[in-house]
């Protein structure tokens, strides 16, 4: 492929330097280890996938992906595991840098390196990104012959001074059979990160939709310790999902709002402009391709080497360039729908806050309303054990041994005791209906 001609000259230069420093095959891969690793020597399994779609796990360490794809150290610091970085967008002059979620990969204009290929919730993405790939590579397959007859044809009709953009856009502007354009290799990558990524989101806020309206419908009509426990649960959840959805969308509308960012990811544009500026190259096409086993070979031999940027004669022309034709239309239109459906999901998950909340409000006002409730009550029957307590002080003090009339034996004694003890029941129940009245006049119950 013209276009990555320096990229595989590359390779070609990094192997015939690796030989002469080991004894690993040109073909060779280093297998992975079964045993335990050693954390100083920052090897790790990553799933290489070129444009044909091909995939293949190979082992390697941070100095040969450092050479590989032009990043710096704290580029890739953004993609250890071990450390807890925010989602990440990054452009460079070779690569995108993903930290999406679960999903953390390397994009350069040539391929894609995929770090957690092992884990279960990856395995998804990785089928969709190989069957996209594989996708892009038949459609630039099927136009490349028609693509290469037009420029045949307007070659005797192109002026020898004709602008070198013009040529730039007749070798990308390849279109899929419904009439669409292609993406650039890196943008195919990039939609089917952010695809996923976005997708798995919003599954996770219309599952949580699913269990949190039920449950708090049944906590308002139910208040329970369950039901609290239940929606305390998906309170927790709401806020884990919340603050995940909204560094994504914070990412995304940082990204989108600098041109010079969305520039930095046009890297098939880079290696077609540092291409047409080694047209004069004496190196035949067949020495400038490299194969993809031959590829992962030298990205699994390349640990220990120390950093180079072959192409460093071309970087200040290259971004010059870049900076000069800030035309990011076309990854705009392609992370502009992925905002918008990141900002509905926030919304959802802002609604269902809001009604959580509300819920939250409501259940505060039934557990107040029950606490007045038994505030009135405590002082309904404290004021009742005030009066009882006072009759029982009467009769105690009727009880003691003291030679009244009324402890004489005869009807009218007995008479008088009746009275007497009726009359305190009665005076009771008055005195008590009299400060229950009194209560309610002052609106104290």
């Amino acid at each position: 492929m013209s276009s990555g001609g320096d990229y595989h000259r590359l390779l070609h230069k990094s192997e015939s330097h690796i030989g002469q420093t080991n004894d690993f095959s040109p073909n060779q891969v280093r297998p992975l280890p079964t045993g335990p690793r050693k954390k100083s020597t920052g090897i790790q399994a990553w799933l290489l996938m070129n444009k044909k779609g091909e995939a293949q796990v190979v082992e390697a360490g941070k100095y040969a992906i450092m050479r590989r794809t032009g990043l710096l150290a704290r580029d890739l610091r953004v993609l250890d595991p071990i450390l807890s970085y925010p989602s990440t967008i990054m452009g460079r002059e070779k690569a995108i840098v993903i930290n999406l979620e679960h999903i953390k990969a390397i994009i350069t204009g040539l391929e894609v390196l995929l770090l957690n290929s092992r884990d279960p919730t990856v395995m998804p993405f990785i089928e969709e990104l190989q069957n996209r790939i594989q996708r892009f590579h038949h459609a630039t397959i099927a136009q490349k012959g028609d693509v290469d007859d037009l420029n045949f044809s307007k070659e005797f009709s192109m002026l020898e001074d004709q602008d070198e953009s013009l040529k730039v856009e007749e070798k990308t502007d390849v279109k899929n059979q419904d009439g669409s354009k292609v993406l650039p290799f890196e943008f195919v990558a990039l939609e089917a990160c952010l695809e996923t990524v976005c997708n798995c989101l919003e599954s996770e806020a219309i599952t949580l939709e699913q269990e949190a309206y039920p449950t708090l419908d049944k906590l308002t009509s139910v208040l329970s310790t369950l039901n609290l426990e239940r929606v305390r649960q998906i309170k927790s959840r709401l806020i884990e999902i919340s603050g995940r959805v909204q560094k994504v969308k914070d990412e995304l509308e940082h990204l989108l709002d600098d041109d010079e960012d969305m520039a930095q990811m046009y890297l098939t544009e880079k290696l077609v402009y540092g291409s047409n500026m080694n047209e004069g190259d004496d190196m035949d096409d067949e020495s400038s391709q490299s194969n993809f086993d031959d590829r992962c070979s030298i990205l699994s031999n390349d640990e220990g080497q120390n950093l180079e940027n072959p192409h460093g004669n071309h970087t200040s022309s290259t971004q010059s360039y870049m900076n000069k034709n800030l035309d990011v239309k076309e990854l705009e239109m392609l992370l502009e729908p992925y905002f918008v459906q990141i900002d509905g999901t926030l919304n959802k998950l802002s609604t269902l806050r809001e009604y959580v909340h509300n819920t939250e409000d409501f259940i505060n006002i039934m557990l107040d309303d029950k606490q007045n409730k038994l505030l009135q009550m405590g002082v309904m029957l404290t004021t009742a054990t005030l009066l009882l307590t006072a009759f029982i002080i009467s009769v105690g003090y009727l009880s003691i041994n003291v030679r009244i009339a009324l402890f004489n034996d005869n009807l009218n004694g007995e008479k008088n005791w009746l009275w007497t003890a009726g009359g305190g029941s009665i005076g009771c129940i008055v005195l008590y209906l009299f400060a229950y009245s009194w209560y309610k006049y002052k609106r104290l119950i």
